[in-house]
């Protein structure tokens, strides 16, 4: 059985990832938060593809508002804290191997970390 190549996903097979090097900032976030993209391109403009990546954040980093998306979300903790809230009585703390799935629209965040943390992330639109 063969399976057609994807323009927004390629093959990679299992390969060392360098932690050190090819981490970028993001627009619209604050320093301190970074990716790195592991597989796959997401068109926000056109609605299609998918992406895997990892994000960090610096200990302390934080982000001031919600996001919300018009894409699925997956997220996996590996390392450190993960606060989602305000900062008030509704902040919940999240530590490692705690996972989220979010349906496109819904709102989350703001999020901030204590000691810094390592997310996986996969980002996809539903199949046409």
């Amino acid at each position: 059985m063969s399976f057609p190549i994807s323009a927004f996903r390629e093959h990679k097979e299992f390969h060392r990832v360098d932690m050190d090097t090819g981490w970028h900032g993001l627009s619209g976030y604050p320093p301190g938060i970074e990716q790195k993209i592991l597989a796959g391109r997401l068109d926000e403009t056109g609605g299609k593809g998918s992406r895997t990546r990892l994000l960090r954040f610096s200990p302390g980093a934080r982000t001031e508002r919600p996001f919300v998306h018009d894409y699925w979300e997956e997220v996996y903790l590996l390392e450190g804290d993960l606060i989602v809230g305000d900062g008030t009585e509704l902040a919940t703390t999240f530590s490692i191997h705690t996972y989220a799935c979010r349906p496109p629209g819904v709102f989350h965040g703001p999020f901030r970390s204590e000691t810094g943390c390592l997310l996986l992330e996969v980002h996809y639109y539903d199949a046409p």
